[in-house]
């Protein structure tokens, strides 16, 4: 069952807005996975010699699994299994944990709901593979409210690359500067920004003074904060750039 009410299609626009599509992160974003995704990767790459520790911060926080693993790979070479296999085996933990452990992020509902309340097209755009996307937004019921998903998985280069989002915004027949992207990973935020979008970030508390939190249009200490003074800030910003 959906933890957040099936609104079907998107509602009628409240009020006039420059935006017409918002675009959501997945991993970190959606459901707190990030810790899941650290602690795959410290099991299977720490099995080949990679020094990954689980007290570590995880460095490629939002980049495709594949450029993971071949990041690790050109820096501490293992034999064995190739880097795509190693990101398969990743993926597959990463799943299981969802599963067993994953939960979603406060304010999911808030997000979306905003979104949906002023007439936006609603699409996931992730770095995660499309099996992990699908399992995780039928896991929580959140694939209802979706018109697009796209991955990282389908372009040459993944995020801080913006191709994901462009392509996104592109099969939403939306103009980047029309989009509003939620994200929670530095490298997200500037695929966001490279796209020339408007750009929500929700960082960790212990991530929020990295650098390229700078350049997003509003920082949030969580999803809890989307509300209409938000949405209203960010639009009169935007409309007044134009």
């Amino acid at each position: 069952m959906s933890a957040i009410e099936n609104r079907g299609e998107p509602d009628e626009v409240a009020t006039p807005g420059h935006f017409r599509a918002a675009i959501f992160d997945m991993d970190g974003l959606l459901v707190d996975s990030e810790p899941l995704w650290h602690r795959a990767e410290v099991e299977l790459l720490g099995a080949l010699g990679v020094p990954v520790a689980k007290d570590d911060p995880r460095r490629t926080k939002g980049v495709f699994v594949r450029e993971v693993t071949r990041y690790w790979f050109d820096r501490f070479p293992w034999d064995g299994p190739s880097p795509d296999e190693v990101a398969r085996q990743i993926v597959d933990r990463v799943i299981d944990l969802v599963a067993e452990e994953g939960r979603l992020q406060p304010g999911v509902d808030k997000a979306i709901g905003l979104c949906r309340a002023h007439g936006l097209a609603l699409a996931v755009a992730s770095s995660s593979e499309h099996r992990l996307i699908s399992f995780v937004l039928e896991r929580f019921g959140l694939d209802e409210h979706f018109a697009l998903v796209h991955s990282a998985e389908d372009e040459p280069y993944g995020k801080p690359h913006p191709a994901v989002f462009l392509t996104a915004a592109e099969r939403l027949g939306v103009g980047p500067d029309r989009c509003l992207v939620w994200e929670d990973a530095p490298a997200g935020v500037l695929a966001a920004k490279a796209a020339r979008m408007t750009c929500i970030a929700v960082p960790t508390l212990d991530e929020r003074d990295l650098p390229a939190f700078a350049i997003a249009d509003a920082v949030l200490g969580s999803l809890e904060e989307a509300d209409e003074e938000l949405w209203l800030r960010l639009a009169s910003v935007v409309g007044a750039s134009r």
